[in-house]
């Protein structure tokens, strides 16, 4: 075990849609060192007949995080730093209790609620307010539906916290919006950087709960005597870039300006930074977001729907319910299968190919991932897969043409001309994907850290104490501490 007594540490916690875990970090060397003391899973439960978060669960597994800093390596974090997905959110009431359900982004409750929005705002304005991508997901649409279902709940509450928000005033009392996170609500004023009142008004939606966002590098506070009793430490808490592509993308191995981001996950968050947004038609047109960075760069960017097929897939084989009661929970296989078997069936399966749009809302929340899959094909004429060999080689194969898509797409809109791909987060691990990106692409492709997210989260706490001056000093702190292997546009080994 590493022995951190006396080495100022930071502490990361990274929570995405499956799972989360708490790191800490120093820096020994001239470099980045990291080591995870607590991992814990996130998954979405049926709850008043929605799909929703227990942030209950997640504050608790957060606080044990910070325990075993100093239960397991007798470390006091100088800081600590929160980044999780973004969209959803948690009402609070005038002492602080949640209002509601925290109800997650995949719940069909914002089914035809791009259609009631369209009616209150039309599409285009409401993206050159905002500069943020048309999806169901966002929290705009979510807010609408509530109101419609809820309007009490509405009523309650006085405050709205994004789920870092949520867990930061858990940890400190305070209660405020960090900045990259409210970005990707649908309902801040892209240049202002501040709620969009005009938006807020036409929706229905009380100012009240808002005040304006406080940026990334942000001291927040300290944590609360019961929060510092429960921990054995005090610390503070820093504003990270809370929405995790945020931090993904301050971790990335950029080569220079000409290099696209992919931040693999369950999502695939594809794109590039930028001093000022674009909310042209052309940008809407091609579904492209603005999302905010840390000190106001902008992250021009494609959602694309991840490795959430592939981990959809998975789940069915292995008899495992995505959310329970939506499965019969027969297993498809008489094992388990782990992803580096589904790698290889793909690899196996190299002489079939079919493609489907990743992006499609079918492949967003379905009872079969599989039968999508297959439906998606017949009803395009490609051959339909049937092995998992195939299915796992069509959902690749559609991956990573999406990515060179959106690489087209970008360099169309931009003006530029892309010569790498640098690649973080969980999904560099898929050296098969790596590859075929490579080849669709017909860009090298730089795959940093996996654990890219919390290292960006690092990042902005070594600004925050002075420890680092610039984001770019951080990413050549980050650059020099991990291998980064390059992935050439060759074809793929089989």
């Amino acid at each position: 075990m590493v022995d951190l007594r006396g080495k100022k540490c930071y502490a990361a916690v990274d929570i995405g849609a499956s799972s989360g875990r708490v790191y800490l970090g120093w820096v020994e060397d001239g470099r980045l060192r990291a080591e995870c003391v607590h991992r814990f899973e996130n998954s979405q439960r049926r709850v008043n007949g929605h799909d929703c978060w227990d942030v209950g669960l997640l504050a608790d597994e957060v606080i044990a995080g910070l325990a075993s800093c100093k239960e397991s390596f007798e470390a006091e974090p100088a800081s600590v730093g929160i980044d999780t997905w973004g969209v959803d959110y948690v009402l609070l009431d005038a002492e602080g209790d949640i209002v509601g359900d925290t109800v997650a982004y995949r719940d069909a409750r914002t089914a035809g609620m791009l259609e009631a929005a369209d009616k209150i705002m039309p599409a285009e304005e409401l993206y050159m307010r905002t500069g943020i991508q048309r999806n169901p997901i966002n929290t705009i649409y979510q807010l609408l539906a509530q109101r419609l279902e809820h309007p009490d709940q509405l009523e309650a509450a006085q405050r709205f916290l994004m789920v870092p928000d949520y867990l930061n005033f858990v940890l400190t009392g305070i209660a405020v919006n960090e900045y990259t996170n409210a970005s990707t609500t649908g309902m801040l004023d892209a240049r202002a950087c501040d709620w969009d009142p005009t938006i807020l008004e036409a929706f229905g939606i009380p100012a009240r709960l808002f005040e304006t966002p406080t940026m990334p590098g942000t001291v927040l506070g300290a944590f609360t005597p019961a929060i510092a009793a429960r921990v054995g430490y005090q610390s503070a808490v820093v504003l990270v870039a809370s929405h995790d592509t945020g931090s993904a993308f301050l971790a990335a191995p950029a080569k220079d300006e000409d290099s696209v981001c992919i931040s693999s996950g369950t999502w695939s968050l594809i794109g590039v930074e930028l001093a000022e947004p674009i909310t042209t038609p052309v940008g809407l047109s091609c579904n492209f977001t603005n999302e905010g960075g840390f000190r106001k760069r902008y992250r021009f960017l494609k959602n694309i729907m991840g490795l959430w097929i592939n981990q959809s897939v998975r789940r069915e084989y292995n008899g495992v319910d995505y959310v329970e009661g939506k499965t019969d929970n027969t297993a498809l296989a008489d094992h388990r299968i782990d992803f580096g078997e589904m790698v290889q069936a793909a690899r196996d399966a190299h002489g079939f190919t079919a493609y489907v749009d990743v992006d499609d809302e079918r492949f967003l929340a379905p009872i079969s991932m599989i039968k999508e899959l297959r439906a998606a094909c017949t009803e395009a004429g490609q051959p339909v897969p049937q092995t998992l060999g195939e299915i796992m080689r069509t959902i690749y194969c559609s991956l990573s043409r999406s990515y060179a898509e959106a690489v087209r797409e970008l360099e169309g809109i931009t003006g530029r001309t892309y010569t790498s791909i640098c690649l973080v987060g969980g999904g560099g691990q898929d050296e098969y994907l790596d590859e075929l990106t490579a080849q669709a692409t017909g860009l090298p492709v730089y795959v940093g850290p996996t654990e890219g997210t919390c290292f960006g989260n690092f990042e902005v706490q070594l600004i925050a104490d002075g420890t680092l001056d610039t984001v770019q000093q951080a990413r050549d702190l980050v650059a020099r501490s991990f291998q980064v292997k390059v992935y050439e546009p060759e074809a793929p080994s089989k």
